[in-house]
């Protein structure tokens, strides 16, 4: 059974009975971004208490199924129109940022890729850099994916503080992986049922673009969503004959690269 690790994958809205499933398919490891919790919330206390859930509660579940868990803070894109809270919640994240399990901000990005999500999506760019935090990226879905993602390639290197190497641009697709990699960033594709990517579509694009900085994982969100779904992949590139080192590569070795430039990360 191949050891592997999902790097963006939201366990809140997943039950205890899917840790132990992972955990039986072989994931040895997972990082949580903060993320919508369904509804939006009132004020920066709810934030407070989200992310003592993610850096306390989600560990020691994991931890009881040999799963190291890791997590991400930020206001997700969802919620950045509300710029006042927005800005509440970026001045209370710090708080959090000494805590072992904390790999940066993130999942930070555009949604519907208004004035407002890039004026919040700024402010976290500006957090990272002065802390020195990596960063995990959000790009838009549908229509909106293409624009969305050449506006935060643009905002991000408007920031020359920002090490594009530093950065994860996650939910790429066959039209976004390419301008992402030449911007010199990570890049994660999100592996979905009925949208974002199937586990053959990344398969595609890991023989078409390579597996240098490239990751997969399932996000594991609200809606119709499969924890399993890294497993899916690594059944897919087998039965494509792809070897055993290279599937390694993009479910287990990269996303322990990107971790370990956190100051933070121990693995």
């Amino acid at each position: 059974m191949a050891q592997y690790i999902d790097p963006h994958i939201h366990m809140v809205s997943r039950t205890t009975d899917d840790y132990k499933r992972m955990a039986l398919a072989g994931c040895v490891m997972v990082s949580e971004p903060a993320f919508w919790a369904g509804f939006d919330r009132s004020g920066v206390e709810g934030f407070r208490d989200y992310f003592r859930q993610l850096v306390d509660f989600e560990a020691r579940r994991a931890a009881a199924y040999g799963i190291a868990h890791h997590c991400w803070l930020c206001i997700n894109a969802k919620e950045a129109e509300n710029v006042a809270l927005s800005r509440e919640v970026i001045a209370m994240i710090p708080e959090f940022l000494d805590h072992p399990s904390v790999i940066g901000i993130g999942e930070i990005g555009l949604n519907k890729n208004t004035k407002n999500e890039a004026t919040v999506f700024l402010d976290h760019l500006d957090l990272a850099a002065r802390m020195d935090e990596l960063v995990l990226v959000h790009t838009p879905h549908l229509a909106d994916k293409y624009q969305g993602t050449r506006m935060i390639l643009d905002m991000v290197k408007g920031d020359g503080r920002i090490k594009p190497e530093r950065v994860c641009i996650d939910h790429v697709e066959e039209h976004t992986i390419r301008p992402a990699l030449d911007a010199g960033h990570w890049v994660g594709m999100t592996l979905y049922p009925i949208s974002k990517c199937t586990p053959a579509r990344a398969a595609d694009m890991v023989e078409a673009y390579g597996s240098d900085r490239v990751m997969v994982n399932s996000a594991g969100d609200w809606g119709h969503s499969d924890p399993l779904a890294v497993p899916e992949f690594i059944f897919e590139m087998k039965r494509r004959g792809h070897d055993e080192a290279l599937i390694r590569k993009v479910v287990y070795d990269n996303p322990l690269a990107f971790f370990r430039q956190s100051r933070r990360f121990k693995s």
